[in-house]
């Protein structure tokens, strides 16, 4: 990992250090690794989307874990050197900033975050498509609704599902959507 993070650039990197800590506060439902990818891609650097999305993951347990030790940020910054890391100087540098700006209010919502072990829903888009025709039927005509679902894991890795239904699978799915809504105005 950290070959592959000597790679990032230092302002990259310090976009992916602060996002971690905005999802360790709850204040974003997870990383986007694939936007920040494809924008390091564009910057001119080699890196694929399953390395960045393993750093985001060894980021994010460092912080927690710093955050459950309460370690100041010379504390935080003395264990990452001890324990044989070979992290770059400038991401090194980029941890004791983010770390020592942002770091002490993870400490004290750390405790509701081990609670959490379940996704977080993030967006949700849908169409409307018919399927004209395939190669074994030459007229289908048959609608279908596509629906893409954004969600967060618990890591805070960011990743779209996507499925597909028919019209009266949709009806139902819209009629669960409108139970809901009614049991929630109700709370």
């Amino acid at each position: 990992a950290a070959d592959k993070i000597r790679l990032i650039p230092q302002d990259f990197f310090a976009e992916l250090c602060e996002q971690i800590i905005q999802h360790l506060n709850h204040k974003i439902p997870g990383v986007n690794t694939a936007e920040l990818c494809q924008r390091i891609q564009t910057s001119g650097v080699e890196i694929n989307i399953g390395d960045l999305a393993k750093i985001a993951n060894i980021l994010s347990f460092l912080f927690s874990t710093a955050a459950r030790n309460n370690l100041s940020t010379e504390e935080f910054v003395t264990t990452l050197g001890s324990a044989g890391s070979t992290l770059p100087k400038h991401a090194v540098q980029v941890i004791r900033h983010v770390w020592n700006e942002q770091g002490k209010a993870i400490a004290v919502s750390e405790d509701a975050r081990t609670t959490a072990t379940v996704g977080q829903f993030v967006d949700m888009k849908w169409k409307l498509g018919v399927a004209m025709s395939s190669d074994s039927c030459r007229s289908l005509k048959y609608p279908y609704v596509t629906v893409t679902l954004t969600v967060a894991d618990p890591s805070g890795q960011v990743t779209d599902k996507s499925f597909e239904m028919t019209i009266p699978q949709f009806k139902n799915f819209f009629r669960q959507f409108k139970e809901m809504a009614s049991v929630l105005e109700t709370v």
